[in-house]
């Protein structure tokens, strides 16, 4: 739990940065971000769907709290000898209201979907084919979680066409992030399991 909490709040602070993945232009923190849906999984085939959503829900109660003290930190009264760092503090991990609360509409949304998609794909499977499983509920979810959060940051910002090839380009990021980390959550499942 506490590693999935640890990326979930890395991924919020170090999202302000955009990369460039070949032609495509993304947040920083798509990789950090994307291993959360492999935890998720990970945590579903090994400990079942109940504890899925206690991670899922220890990681929102983290970032809420890393929200909140960042709120505070920003809004406390630098000291005068370091104005220059005072702004660049506020610039950086000030994100505005609307985009944290994009971000947890389509955290809470995307990640609970994606544990009842897993749980969903096992039941279907019978416990077999986790390489389907993992890819089948990531990429549904990385794209509820992609349109919901694009849409809700920036909607009305950007012109929507904009606003679509943003959706369209994280999103196929985020899909060969899921097919490249497969063998990712094999390994986790064998090292993870209470019998190794």
């Amino acid at each position: 739990m506490a590693t999935y909490a640890g990326l979930t709040i890395v991924a919020n602070i170090i999202a302000i940065k955009l990369i460039g993945l070949g032609r495509f232009i993304v947040p920083s923190a798509v990789i950090v971000y994307s291993a959360t849906f492999l935890i998720t999984d990970i945590a579903d085939e090994l400990y079942g769907r109940k504890f899925a959503h206690q991670v899922v829900m220890a990681g929102f109660v983290a970032n809420v709290l890393a929200a909140i003290s960042i709120w505070i930190a920003v809004k406390m009264p630098g000291l005068p000898f370091q104005e220059d760092l005072d702004r660049m503090f506020s610039s950086v991990l000030g994100p505005a209201p609307r985009i944290f609360l994009a971000s947890v509409v389509a955290y809470l949304i995307s990640q609970n979907h994606d544990v009842w998609a897993f749980a969903f794909w096992k039941e279907k499977t019978g416990g077999k084919y986790l390489w389907l499983r993992n890819n089948l509920s990531t990429a549904v979810s990385q794209l509820i979680d992609t349109v919901i959060f694009i849409t809700l940051a920036f909607g009305g910002v950007f012109p929507w066409s904009v606003i679509g090839s943003m959706i369209v380009s994280q999103y196929a990021v985020k899909v060969l992030i899921a097919l490249v980390d497969t063998p990712f959550c094999y390994l986790g499942v064998r090292f993870g399991s209470p019998a190794t």
